[in-house]
């Protein structure tokens, strides 16, 4: 685990959130890379239900070995927005955003799961990561939000539709609440000319 500091950032920051009983969940390029096909990333986006009397221990016990300020955080949640903790020995930096008061987050929260990420071939690190439908449906609300024309983010989501085995009534149940419906039958077509069903 020592020699990537990628992996040695987030070990440390998720085992805090585990001693403070903190529910949290990756998503994102981890979570795509690990339902789908892996590749580089040079940040870490974890959920995290968090409340806003719980940032004053979470930033006391991140201090021993990272940059992480209360106030920070208690803004971030007061606004919806992310905050960063950066690691002192490795200068990583992972982004937290406060989990939102809905029922697709809350769904998305309770459908995680343990999952190791391979980071590369120096290491690998265990952490709650959302579902595949959960990733590919935040990846198509990022996608549509950024004007749809990061191919990144459609190369991510093809990626874990053709490697998986989704659950496509609960993608249908939930792509036109988040407005993403058009984009999800795109994606299915797409990726059935790949890999046929």
């Amino acid at each position: 685990m020592a020699g990537n500091p990628i992996v040695r950032a987030v070990a440390d920051f998720v085992s805090v959130l585990d001693e403070l009983g903190i529910r949290y969940y990756a998503g994102g390029s981890v979570a795509s890379s690990i339902h789908g096909v892996p590749r580089y990333t040079k940040d870490v986006d974890l959920v995290a239900e968090l409340a806003p009397e719980q940032t004053a221990s979470l930033a006391s016990k991140l201090n021993t070995e990272f940059y992480a300020d209360a106030g920070q955080m208690r803004e971030a949640i007061r606004y919806g927005r992310a905050f960063n903790a950066i690691h002192f020995a490795t200068g990583f930096k992972i982004d937290v955003f406060p989990l939102r008061n809905d029922a697709f987050h809350a769904a998305e929260l309770a459908r995680s799961e343990k999952r190791v990420w391979e980071v590369d071939s120096t290491g690998s690190v265990e952490l709650q990561v959302a579902s595949a439908e959960d990733t590919i449906l935040e990846k198509l609300v990022w996608y549509k939000r950024g004007g749809q024309i990061s191919d990144q983010q459609w190369s991510d989501v093809l990626g874990v539709a053709t490697t998986r085995q989704l659950d496509r009534e609960y993608l249908r149940e939930w792509a036109p609440k988040l407005g993403v419906a058009e984009m999800l039958e795109r994606l299915f077509g797409e990726a059935s000319q790949i890999q046929p069903e």
